[in-house]
């Protein structure tokens, strides 16, 4: 079982990725710099966070351009798991491989704090060790979290069951007080429709360890990894 994380030049939550893998959970975890097109057999791919590219014409713009990310897409559809956080959510919209975008957050302000999150279905690859509406404490750290997509697009995730994680109150209810982004309902996390490909703004790598003040992304990189391992990929 292996884990690739990859680096654009202006990543900077790909080291908390490779930590949070290999010596939180124990997987053998390494880099792939966005000009490889050679996975090296690894059944879970991290797009992670930061500003790959600086953000120029908009995040993820130009990262989705990268090679990399060409082997990514064959990858996603082979089934492998390919998890995008933050910047790396931003990515995956940009190449097609999740519906939507992330835009300019409400406030028009970078935020950096924890936010309570509801776990919407527990039958995921993402959320099997989760309870549906369970609340997840994760920290955010972004200026265009705003997630948004037009109503027919928003009415099939729903319907798909595709929206994995909202941001909710103490109380487990989506309120508008509780979206610190503007999201289009609340999302905080959505798949594609083979389940195999996340999205999410929060970062879970971030709160793998109790002593970073939340253990409760471990529940989401554990269930990743625990499907990746059953994976068969080539070499």
């Amino acid at each position: 079982m292996r884990a690739a994380v990859i680096q654009f030049p202006g990543s900077n939550c790909d080291q908390d990725c490779f930590y949070a893998m290999e010596r939180v959970l124990g997987v053998e975890t390494f880099y792939l710099w966005h000009k490889e097109t050679d996975l090296r057999g690894a059944e879970l791919i991290i797009v992670p966070g930061g500003f790959s590219y600086g953000d120029y014409l908009r995040a993820g713009a130009i990262a989705h351009l990268s090679p990399v990310m060409g082997v990514v897409k064959a990858a996603a559809a082979e089934g492998r798991v390919v998890m995008g956080i933050c910047n790396g959510f931003q990515v995956l919209c940009e190449s097609g491989l999740l519906p939507g975008a992330l835009i300019r957050n409400r406030g028009l302000r970078f935020v950096c704090e924890h936010r309570l999150m509801r776990v919407e279905h527990s039958k995921s690859i993402f959320t099997r060790k989760c309870r549906t509406g369970q609340l997840l404490n994760l920290p955010i750290a972004h200026g265009e979290g705003n997630f948004f997509a037009d109503e027919a697009t928003l009415t099939e995730l729903q319907s798909q069951h595709r929206i994995l994680f909202t941001y909710s109150d103490a109380h487990g209810i989506a309120r508008e007080s509780a979206n610190p982004n503007g999201s289009r309902l609340n999302i905080a996390g959505i798949t594609n429709q083979a389940g195999n490909v996340l999205g999410m703004m929060p970062h879970p790598e971030r709160a793998a360890e109790a002593v970073l003040g939340s253990a409760d992304g471990w529940l989401i990189l554990s269930a990743a990894l625990e499907h990746a391992a059953d994976l068969t990929v080539p070499a």
